[in-house]
């Protein structure tokens, strides 16, 4: 089991987080997808450690953007 929390820029409602939350859940592996709008944290539970990549476009594919992790502080 693995969980990695990521932070996602641009969502605004509740549409946003669905959308996200349904394009992550499709990853393989994934077994959960949690989110708190106001931050923009994305905490998912998977199988196995995902590549950050396919997160990353999973959340492209929603509309929005994945914060480059040395940008969080």
């Amino acid at each position: 089991m693995s969980e990695h929390t990521y932070t996602v820029s641009g969502m605004t409602c509740a549409h946003c987080v669905d959308s996200v939350t349904e394009e992550i859940s499709e990853l393989d592996g994934v077994t959960a997808v949690t989110i708190d709008l106001p931050t923009g944290a994305v905490t998912v539970i998977s199988a196995a450690p995902l590549d950050r990549s396919a997160v990353e476009a999973a959340v492209r594919e929603a509309g929005y953007r994945l914060v480059p992790e040395e940008s969080i502080a």
